[in-house]
């Protein structure tokens, strides 16, 4: 059930734009995230890194790791570790087909954005296969030619 759907802009909590430039992205899935109370808060604040963070597959239940959610500054002793790792709420049916696509060769499970929706902390879990150096060249190389065929013709 691969959904390619972003969210509104004013939802957008964090987005990982070095996914992008490392990974080819082939599906991405929408996951719920079990956050404690002054995470959430901390999330809403728009605190929260992706950049490093990776998700797995561990016993039939999908984790969050390496994510930086940084500690409520009102909090208490409850503020726990910034990078502990997080559960992800996924269907079974979609935990068992991303446990087979990650067995593959050169293919994670990156996250993408962190956002609200109706209230609730979602994550754009992305599958993404490595990119090549060259392959990274390439892709800037074609976005570059892009914004140059855009110039000429606003230009025109």
């Amino acid at each position: 059930m691969a959904k390619k759907q972003k969210p509104k802009p004013a939802n957008l909590l964090a987005q990982n734009k070095k996914a992008s430039h490392d990974f080819n992205i082939l599906e991405t899935y929408e996951a719920g995230i079990v956050l404690t109370g002054p995470e959430i808060k901390s999330v809403r604040a728009g605190k929260v890194n992706l950049k490093d963070g990776f998700a797995r597959i561990r016993q039939g239940e999908a984790w969050l790791e390496n994510v930086h959610i940084s500690p409520y500054t009102e909090g208490n002793q409850f503020n726990g570790d910034p990078l502990r790792n997080r559960k992800l709420l996924l269907h079974k049916k979609e935990i068992s087909k991303l446990t087979g696509v990650v067995q593959e060769k050169g293919t994670t499970l990156v996250p993408l954005r962190m956002y609200l929706k109706h209230g609730y902390a979602k994550v754009l879990i992305g599958v993404g296969q490595g990119k090549k150096l060259y392959d990274k060249r390439e892709t800037l190389k074609r976005k570059e030619q892009d914004r140059e065929m855009a110039r000429a013709m606003k230009v025109r």
